[in-house]
């Protein structure tokens, strides 16, 4: 194959930047970098070499830095292949250049994920595994970092292999009985068939149960934070996030365009949005940003309605309260730094009144003190309690986290169920078995037995280029 090579490291000015090189040639550039026809590393040694420029024929003056070199050796490194990891100052001008020169000695640039793939390509490592390298690199907290730790270690592969051991089984009984027996499947041992298959879907849908708890842990929550100009929506981002990220200003319509932020709550990844104020404006630009947080509304996890407190709730706040009625929402009360405790119960009982539904949440806070924030912050992850899943921060046990695979474990269990109603209606083997196969190919597609190459094309090109 090819010898390829990217920068291993993000892209910018640093300490330290590595290159690295993949393939048969590439101790072979490496000599060439150095200079040195000689150069034979050992494997898993680092070495402190001068790197050429190649182009120069100077012999003072091109040299363009030194380096520390490590070599692993195949089948003992990353990729099952020859690599070389190339540790030099980390500028970018530098690392740009001695990347050329090694394209210039006929190695070619990495595509997305192209060192994962070839490490699954020579049998380093199962899909599953290539995935979580992926999810290890993009984890926004020590609970996600963790799960996709457990995955690259092979715990989904384990799960998953007693599964599809004992489907494998269900399925040999089958395909002998319709080979070797004239007859119909004895009862006895056709209800045994049943009961491991029965166990199996049990034991696929039971990962599949997993994946509201993963998938929150690896994508967190989008909440929007909507209201009326100026009720203190820009305050409020600027103090759950615990910096002035967003311009506040008594004048109304401040905030024209959206505004990202993340941060955590409990190892759930939070992003927060402040969205443009919702109300009828003749601003050509304004209008444009309420637009827009109806579309963001739209697509929140939770919203958060915000009210100001130290004014009388209004028919534009109902409305914006009524028009989320489909949606996870709380209502915040915020401004209770300039009201007392009993104006704040009675703008309670207003709300309430008002939207006809005592069973909204309502929170009171101070975006100007912080009070209140901490009960916010519960109120904000509480409608995605994962209580029934155990421990929602993913230390108790493996989760799921990915839709791919969440997807083909319910194809799984719905074929494998499908299969179990096919032989409690005497359905031939031939037919029932169908679906068991099916059920098979759709496991092996977590791990990558059976995924063909326009899947793992889609899923590598979600990879940075220097894995």
């Amino acid at each position: 194959m090819d010898t390829i090579v990217a920068l291993a490291t993000p892209i910018g000015r640093s300490g330290i930047g590595v290159i690295r090189l993949s393939g048969d040639r590439a101790l072979e550039i490496t000599r060439r970098l150095a200079r040195d026809d000689e150069y034979s590393p050992e494997p898993r040694q680092t070495t402190l070499k001068k790197i050429y420029d190649i182009e120069s024929g100077e012999v003072i003056g091109d040299v363009i830095d030194q380096a520390l070199i490590t070599y692993f050796k195949t089948p003992h490194s990353f990729t099952g292949e020859d690599v070389i990891e190339i540790s030099c100052h980390g500028s970018p001008v530098l690392l740009r250049q001695i990347i050329d020169i090694c394209l210039k000695l006929d190695a070619r640039m990495a595509d997305p994920g192209e060192f994962t793939l070839r490490a699954l390509a020579n049998s380093r490592m199962n899909l599953s595994q290539a995935e979580a390298v992926r999810d290890l690199i993009d984890a926004q907290t020590r609970a996600s970092a963790r799960q996709a730790m457990r995955q690259l270690r092979g715990e989904l592969s384990n799960e998953l292999q007693p599964l599809k051991d004992a489907l494998l089984e269900s399925i040999v009984v089958l395909e002998s009985a319709l080979e070797f027996v004239e007859d119909d499947l004895p009862e006895v041992q056709a209800e045994n068939v049943k009961q491991r298959l029965s166990a199996v879907a049990d034991g696929v849908g039971a990962m599949a149960d997993t994946f509201r708890a993963g998938k929150l842990l690896r994508e967190g929550l989008k909440i929007a934070l909507v209201g009326r100009p100026n009720v203190g929506k820009s305050s409020l981002f600027n103090a759950l996030l615990g910096q002035d990220r967003a311009i506040v200003t008594e004048i109304a319509g401040t905030t024209r365009d959206q505004l990202h932020e993340k941060f955590t709550i409990e190892n759930i990844p939070i992003s927060l949005i402040d969205t443009a104020g919702l109300r009828e404006t003749a601003d050509t630009v304004e209008s444009i940003g309420v637009e827009r947080s109806k579309r963001t509304i739209a697509d929140a996890d939770l919203v958060i309605v915000v009210l100001d407190g130290s004014q009388e709730l209004t028919l534009e706040d109902i409305d914006i309260i009524k028009s989320e009625a489909e949606q996870n929402k709380i209502v915040l009360v915020n401004k209770i730094d300039l009201i007392s405790a009993e104006g704040t119960k009675q703008a309670t009982e207003k709300i309430q009144s008002a939207t006809k539904n005592s069973q909204l949440t309502i929170v009171e806070v101070s975006a100007k003190t912080g009070a209140g924030l901490d009960e916010l912050e519960r109120a904000m992850i509480e409608p995605f309690s994962l209580d029934n899943m155990g421990d929602s921060t993913g230390e108790s046990g493996f989760l799921v986290s990915d839709a791919r695979h969440h997807d083909l474990l319910l194809r799984a269990k719905t074929e494998i169920e499908n299969s179990i109603d096919l032989m409690e209606q005497k359905t031939s083997e031939e037919i029932t078995l169908v679906g068991l196969h099916n059920a098979l190919r759709y496991l092996g597609e977590i791990t990558g037995e059976t995924t063909t190459e326009d899947m793992l094309t889609r899923i590598f090109s979600t990879f940075c280029i220097g894995k």
